[in-house]
């Protein structure tokens, strides 16, 4: 089986999607963007090949990439890249040389619009937030004046906060409209709800054969607008009404042989027209691993390796079903511009059992997560509460 992986060098943790795959049979053809002797040496020893593109943007050279690899090893069955960058890139080679076992690129241009998910979502008897897609300030205010503020104006397709703005009065409105007038973008109305992810692996049967359960401590959106510290855990637990939600939603998307990254509200309070307090809402899915270090997130929780997990299941259709959660493992992302109540030092001297390390992250990952992680993992729900509560703890 031939299998082309896409970016395995950034992030730097992904050469071990290659490491399961090679484990479980595939010939793995990476194609990269860096010089070959920058590379990882694992990722260079789980390859087959590697093929060094100058830029992922140039489809000329990738549609060259695939075309050597295919005159060398015979038809492609396989491309991923388990990133949102690339997602796009992905579907259009497979349309191009017309491999079966993703996305095509029409499935995944509608999958990444907001306003499109809605009506998967829908679909299964999950509502979701009132939306306009704004084609003029003269709609957005009809839209604003009909719901009300405060309302969220962010792109219709894109991931993470950037271009994300949570309007205020008709005055935020025409401001930002006029920021971001040459992009799609959408509007919604601002739910006062908690967000929480469904994450996971789904097998060719659309049956989830692994299931993770994120949430947060203050929002991606302020992280990065307000430049404040950000946390996210997993949860010990996943809730019978979780499972059957996150089911229901890869029913929806069909989606077969996949990471997902699933998010949702519980809201905080009744609304009218939406629902009572504790009632959840669809907010949008992503077709590939949750970001960052999540993936390692769920390593931790579980004492698993979903990056052999995921090579297994894509490769063979069978992995081991894991239920059990002995951890809840999470992270602390803290601003060099904030001023802690407790240092490094102290939390990792309180802490020593918990943390597993310290990092100071770039510039590309500190936008939304901080410029300092601090990641753990905990046993039970008071000892996590008892970190959080002093890692982000602000000097008065």
């Amino acid at each position: 089986m031939n299998f082309v992986f896409i970016s395995p060098n950034y992030p730097d943790t992904y050469w071990m999607f290659c490491r399961g795959l090679k484990k479980y049979g595939a010939k793995v053809l990476a194609i990269v963007d860096t010089p070959y002797n920058s590379l990882q040496p694992e990722l260079k020893a789980h390859c087959d090949e590697c093929y060094v593109v100058s830029s992922f943007h140039n489809y000329d050279e990738m549609v060259r990439a695939l075309g050597y690899f295919t005159f060398k090893y015979g038809k492609i069955d396989w491309i991923e890249s388990n990133n949102e960058a690339w997602l796009t890139l992905d579907a259009r080679l497979r349309d191009d040389f017309n491999v079966k076992t993703g996305f095509s690129f029409s499935q995944i241009d509608e999958f990444q619009s907001k306003a499109a998910m809605k009506k998967y979502y829908e679909s299964v008897g999950i509502p979701t937030a009132r939306y306009l897609l704004v084609d003029s300030l003269e709609s957005a205010l009809d839209f604003a004046h009909k719901v009300g503020y405060p309302l969220v104006l962010k792109p219709d397709h894109g991931v993470g906060a950037s271009f994300t703005y949570k309007l205020q009065s008709d005055e935020d409105l025409r401001h930002y409209y006029n920021q971001t007038m040459q992009y799609h973008m959408i509007l919604e109305e601002y739910i006062d709800g908690t967000v929480f992810t469904l994450d996971g692996l789904c097998d060719g049967n659309s049956n989830i054969r692994f299931l993770s359960s994120m949430e947060y401590i203050g929002s991606c959106m302020d992280s990065v607008n307000n430049q404040l510290s950000m946390a996210s855990y997993t949860t010990l637990e996943i809730s019978d009404e979780y499972r059957q939600l996150a089911q229901k939603t890869i029913k929806a998307f069909k989606l077969k042989n996949r990471f997902f990254h699933c998010e949702f509200f519980r809201l905080n309070k009744d609304i009218e027209g939406l629902g009572p307090k504790g009632f959840v809402l669809g907010l949008e899915v992503n077709f590939r691993p949750p970001g960052g270090i999540c993936p390692d997130l769920m390593n931790y929780a579980c004492d698993i390796d979903v990056y052999d997990l995921w090579a297994q299941l894509l490769l063979t259709q069978n992995c081991p079903d894991i239920i059990n959660k002995p951890y809840s493992a999470g992270f602390a992302g803290r601003r060099d511009s904030i001023h802690y109540k407790y240092s490094i030092e102290k939390l990792q001297n309180e802490f020593k059992d918990d943390i597993i390390y310290v990092k100071h992250l770039p510039k590309a990952f500190a936008a939304a997560m901080g410029d300092e992680l601090i990641v753990a993992r905990w046993k039970t729900k008071e000892n996590r509460d008892a970190f959080y509560q002093k890692a982000l703890m602000i000097e008065n």
